[in-house]
């Protein structure tokens, strides 16, 4: 019985290493039409991952606020209440564990003024925006509508592209408010658009639905204003890059008004002292202004003694 002939070492089920490279050799096609659809990446490739939380001490609407960025944002990670009397750096941490290369943090004062920060974690930049003229959807009531978890189309104003603070702040914002493509938790449409415009130094954001294809729109919700106050290189800290020349504080503001009001308190006061400065006094000033009322009209209702003759009238 004859033998049966082993393999050898360097063969791999009974071919040699260069039949087997020459098996596993793709050929391709020498021409490839123009036509011919392009294979997209199915895979999630751009992991952004956006933390929203507030300090304790937000009021009602500022919740409701917090909730609809939520919804706006299926990429994002939600965290429980912050204290307030902890550092804003202990936000870095949480986005650590929480694995989130981005953060949007509301900060409440005086349950009167709300701050927001935008932030790029670790290693910056972030910002800080002064929240004003706040209206959520539950507020507003709006007929405009949107699939939950859709993309949205981001629309900014020109004058990001003019001045260098304002492009920073187009990127931030881009890389929040951008849904990535692919995102397990996203929709595969557009059905909205979200707007970020510039007037009198603030940004200016509105959600609007897109209800036909001819570009008319319908406003969703929300709508707030963001006033930049400073521009940090880090995290939550830092140092300052660009600082608003055009912000006034809140207390500021409030102190101006309280100011104006009681301008115009002094005022009266003291136009009515200077009143009674001028009037004459004492008995030497008698007969000072004894034409006084000369011209002064009597209604023939008051009319009275003589003053009846005037408006007499003799019957015919």
């Amino acid at each position: 019985m004859a033998k049966r002939k082993r393999p050898s070492k360097g063969s791999v089920g009974g071919q040699t290493p260069k039949d087997a490279d020459e098996s596993n050799v793709v050929v391709l096609d020498a021409v490839r039409y123009s036509d011919e659809p392009i294979a997209k990446k199915t895979k999630w490739i751009n992991k952004q991952r956006v933390l929203v939380l507030a300090t304790r001490g937000i009021t009602y609407r500022e919740r409701h606020f917090m909730n609809n960025l939520k919804q706006l944002l299926p990429h994002c990670k939600s965290e429980p209440k912050m204290e307030s009397k902890d550092s804003t750096l202990v936000v870095n941490e949480i986005c650590e564990v929480k694995n989130c290369n981005k953060c949007i943090f509301l900060e409440n004062r005086k349950r009167k003024d709300l701050y927001m920060w935008l932030s790029n974690v670790p290693n910056g930049p972030s910002v800080k925006f002064l929240v004003e003229n706040l209206h959520t959807m539950q507020e507003m009531r709006m007929t405009g509508n949107c699939l939950k978890g859709s993309r949205p189309l981001l629309s900014f104003d020109p004058m990001f592209d003019k001045l260098i603070h304002y492009s920073l702040l187009k990127e931030l914002l881009v890389q929040i408010f951008g849904v990535p493509n692919h995102h397990p938790k996203s929709q595969p449409f557009y059905d909205h658009v979200l707007t970020f415009n510039i007037l009198e130094n603030k940004i200016w954001f509105r959600n609007y639905q897109i209800v036909e294809e001819d570009g008319s729109l319908a406003e969703i919700g929300p709508r707030f204003v963001l006033n930049p106050i400073k521009i940090f290189d880090s995290s939550f800290g830092g140092r300052v890059l660009y600082s608003n020349p055009h912000y006034v504080s809140p207390n500021r503001h409030r102190r101006e008004l309280r100011n104006d009001v009681s301008d115009k308190y002094k005022d009266r006061i003291s136009s009515k002292k200077n009143k009674e400065l001028r009037e004459p006094k004492g008995t030497a000033y008698g007969d000072v202004d004894q034409y006084d009322d000369v011209f002064n009209t009597i209604a023939p209702e008051e009319a009275k003694g003589k003053a009846k003759n005037v408006f007499h009238r003799n019957k015919s």
